[in-house]
């Protein structure tokens, strides 16, 4: 990586460049630098609101690129030792989306864990592909599922010769993460691509000691969260290719669906961050993994809690883990994940990540201080201390293993029916139901509702999971098919 090429950021001067012009728009956005809009002006700032400006020659173009988009992508690019970097804006729901959709077309077979984000169903929607789930372990007392073990990854392509693509989740919400390396050497070997969802990965690439990123590991496609652990703004995100793809082909699929009025802010701050990272990168991710391991061991002295680590790979399902995530098991203390996020929230002012029925997830990243590590062991402390209770019985998973009887696609646009939720048992649903986060679908369209899932569906809504997917907001019925498929 050429460090002298690296401490430039084009898109960034080039705002700054025409800031110093004092250009008179009339083009869009309407608040015209603000000046339309006062109260917006308050809000953000003078400065923020005078860069949301428009696609113009001299800030190139996101469809595009031709001049500073294209040397800020190819910077990006070499930053995260990638073949091409695509700038997205549309969050990384819409890189994970490009990606599949560059690999997949009606009918068409890929083969991916069930614990997908549900930007990859949701692909598989929109383009008729035909879902092939290598179902990982679980985690029985975590509630947690693992990585993708090599043995049924194989398992998969040689009972599905004629799939095109595996996806691998690296690491996930969790930190778990797979033997990624020999996953794409299997697939490879059989000619089909490798994709990464590595939407939780982003330091992967500039810290030390770390699981092995995607494009080191000679994935195909990977799509990386730049705003979670990167420091861009959210809904930032980069879409990255190996040398065997066809980049020209994945940029017009991404302008099937990306916005054509892409934000500044967003594609400025992406800019940075890759400068930002490629030049302090090191030693901020240091300092991250060293705060992260501090509070997993402050917070396992407490006593009641699990703060998971290094301590649960076993070469296989859980072949490395990423210590940046501070992933927190609390059912030992009586109290739900989500339980201990609300009371977080609300009795001490922290906001984490997520939680669910059985853990919590503190994201620590470049912006943390030791301080603020300090204040959430000390929240934890106080919270078994005043609201600990007898273990309840509890479900036992973050998902449960699905019978999938039709292809998203078809149950998603197929006829279908409202139906209460408890007298489902046995039809096959046709909309989507999550925990939002970590987002990972209980039920996805075409798979068949059990009554194990009905319960976990119920119990998660009782204990204040924030339930997605379905039209119902109120979770009391769900959309079936109707007729025969």
């Amino acid at each position: 990586m050429n460090r002298n090429k690296q401490m430039h950021a084009p898109v960034y001067e080039a705002l700054e460049c025409l800031k110093r012009r004092r250009v008179v728009p009339f083009d869009v956005p309407g608040h015209k630098r603000g000046r339309g809009n006062p109260e917006l002006v308050e809000l953000l700032g003078e400065k923020c609101v005078s860069l949301d400006v428009n696609s113009m020659k001299p800030l190139d173009n996101l469809c595009h690129p031709v001049s500073v988009i294209k040397e800020a992508e190819e910077l990006a690019a070499e930053a995260f030792r990638a073949a091409h970097a695509f700038f997205m804006v549309g969050g990384t729901t819409s890189s994970v989306q490009s990606m599949v959709l560059s690999c997949c077309k009606a009918g068409d077979k890929i083969i991916l864990p069930r614990n997908v984000h549900k930007s990859v169903i949701n692909a598989l929607v929109l383009c008729g592909a035909i879902p092939v789930y290598v179902n990982p372990e679980v985690d029985n007392k975590l509630g947690i599922s693992l990585g993708m073990q090599v043995a049924e990854v194989e398992k998969a392509i040689k009972e599905n010769p004629e799939a095109v693509a595996v996806l691998v989740n690296n690491p996930t919400y969790y930190g778990i993460c797979s033997d990624l390396r020999t996953i794409v050497q299997v697939a490879h070997a059989h000619e089909m691509l490798v994709l990464v969802d590595e939407a939780h990965g982003t330091h992967l690439y500039f810290g030390e000691n770390l699981p092995v990123c995607a494009m080191d590991a000679g994935a195909d496609m990977a799509s990386v969260s730049m705003h979670k652990s990167g420091g861009s703004l959210t809904q930032s995100s980069l879409l990255l290719t190996g040398k065997n793809v066809n980049w020209e082909y994945v940029s017009q699929i991404i302008n099937l669906t990306q916005t054509t009025s892409a934000s500044y802010l967003l594609i400025s701050s992406l800019d940075i961050s890759r400068r930002n990272l490629a030049l302090r990168g090191k030693e901020s991710f240091a300092k991250v993994s060293r705060m992260a391991e501090y509070a997993r061991e402050e917070i396992n002295s407490i006593g009641g809690f699990y703060a998971y680590g290094k301590d649960m790979i076993n070469g296989g399902s859980i072949y490395d883990f990423d210590v940046t995530k501070l992933s927190v098991y609390t059912r030992d203390i009586g109290l739900a994940g989500i339980e201990v996020y609300d009371l977080l929230r609300d009795e001490y002012d922290i906001q984490i990540e997520l939680g669910d029925i059985a853990n919590i997830l503190a994201y620590i990243s470049i912006g943390d201080r030791i301080q603020d590590i300090e204040r959430l062991v000390g929240a934890l402390a106080d919270i078994k201390r005043l609201y600990a209770k007898d273990p309840e019985q509890m479900p036992n998973a973050e998902y449960i293993k699905p019978t999938v009887c039709v292809s998203p696609q078809t149950a998603f646009y197929g006829e279908k029916k409202s139906v209460p939720i408890r007298e489902t048992e046995g039809m096959i649903c046709s909309e989507f139901v999550m925990c939002y986060p970590p987002g990972i679908p209980i039920l996805a369209p075409g798979e068949m509702i059990t009554r194990e899932i009905i319960d976990y569906i119920i119990y998660a809504k009782e204990k204040g999971c924030s339930m997605q997917g379905m039209q119902d907001p109120a979770v009391e019925s769900l959309f079936v098919l109707t007729g025969k498929y």
